[in-house]
């Protein structure tokens, strides 16, 4: 796959995930979308890991953080 094309498709499922969260306040799908996201590597998916600059890194990691803490998030609202 194109590195262009997944990172369109990256931009769009993280775009998708934090419309769901906010206007629609269903984080369970927020969390599913943003980790579909995740499976579109924004940068260049050949490059290994220990290679790739701190600030990409960071980048994924956030992005793992946000999907996890709105998968709990979403899993603590629907526990009533």
């Amino acid at each position: 796959m194109k590195t262009a094309f997944n990172k369109y498709l990256y931009v769009g499922f993280v775009i998708l995930g934090f419309y769901q969260a906010i206007a629609n306040h269903d984080y369970l799908q927020a969390a599913s979308s943003l980790g579909i996201g995740m499976a579109f590597d924004p940068f260049n998916p050949e490059q290994k890991w220990n290679e790739r600059p701190i600030w990409q890194k960071a980048v994924l990691i956030v992005h793992l953080a946000i999907v996890a803490a709105l998968l709990g998030f979403g899993i603590g609202l629907d526990d009533k």
